[in-house]
């Protein structure tokens, strides 16, 4: 399988290329939501610039503490040579909303930002596993049955000797991730309840991988635990306990109205 193109000499892979264009379509998509929810577009470039680096180093950091490959300081900026996961580089991200609230003295700004980047992140992740499949990385289990070696299902992997066929986990969380796009829009327009978009994003995101993550074969762990399965099942728990907050708090101010 042909994993990039080549011009003048530097190869550039078709994931790199997919991770710029779901970087640009997010910018464009948090600047949209941005205006809706009264922020100013404008910020939303200057925290890509702080996030984008935040969210590559974190993504490496994450791999490289988790991975049993012993890496030193040179081979640690050897991102080509792959070791990026998804869930450090929202960590990254995460921290760079953070110091971007503090500079403009706005704790209240860090939810509101997190609540207008919560659709362009899934929608993010949902293209961002195609550079898996061009990478062929991400899959799950072997499928040895012959009626279920076909696409979407699973995937030939040309790595293997034998071209060996995997369940296409990373398709499967591309379409998690789009119908989650979907919902967390409808949700983003009809609730505009500070955080509630967060939760949902936390609560879905999290489920979804939770499970996805169970079929693969490329897993970090801590002892014989997945980390991404332990960061997905407090994502749901905080996000679930997000939901239930504002709900009540939703219910308590509809029963104040209704005694004024």
């Amino acid at each position: 399988m042909v994993d990039g193109i080549t011009i003048f000499g530097f190869e550039i892979k078709f994931y790199g290329m997919i991770i710029a264009f779901a970087i640009l379509i997010g910018i464009f998509l948090s600047q949209h939501l941005a205006k809706k929810r009264g922020l100013n577009p404008d910020d939303i470039i200057i925290l890509a610039i702080l996030i984008i680096p935040f969210a590559i180093l974190g993504a490496r950091i994450y791999y490289c503490i988790f991975s049993d490959v012993s890496y030193t300081f040179k081979t640690f900026w050897d991102i080509r040579s792959g070791g990026l996961a998804i869930y450090g580089g929202v960590i990254g991200g995460i921290i760079a909303i953070i110091i971007f609230a503090m500079f403009k003295r706005d704790f209240k700004l860090i939810i509101k930002l997190f609540d207008v980047i919560a659709p362009a992140l899934i929608l993010g992740q949902a293209l961002g596993r195609w550079g898996n499949f061009f990478n062929q990385e991400a899959y799950g289990n072997l499928v040895t049955d012959p009626d279920w070696q076909w696409f979407p299902f699973a995937v030939k992997i040309d790595a293997f000797p034998q071209d060996e066929w995997h369940l296409a986990t990373f398709f499967y969380e591309s379409v998690w991730n789009i119908i989650g796009f979907i919902l967390i829009m409808i949700v983003f327009n009809k609730n505009k309840q500070l955080g509630t978009t967060t939760g949902f994003y936390l609560a879905y995101y999290g489920l979804g991988r939770l499970w996805i993550e169970g079929l693969r074969t490329d897993s970090l762990y801590i002892g014989n635990i997945r980390v991404s399965q332990l960061i997905s099942a407090i994502m749901i728990v905080i996000g679930i306990s997000i939901l239930v907050y504002n709900y009540i708090k939703k219910r308590k101010g509809e029963r104040y109205e209704q005694k004024e």
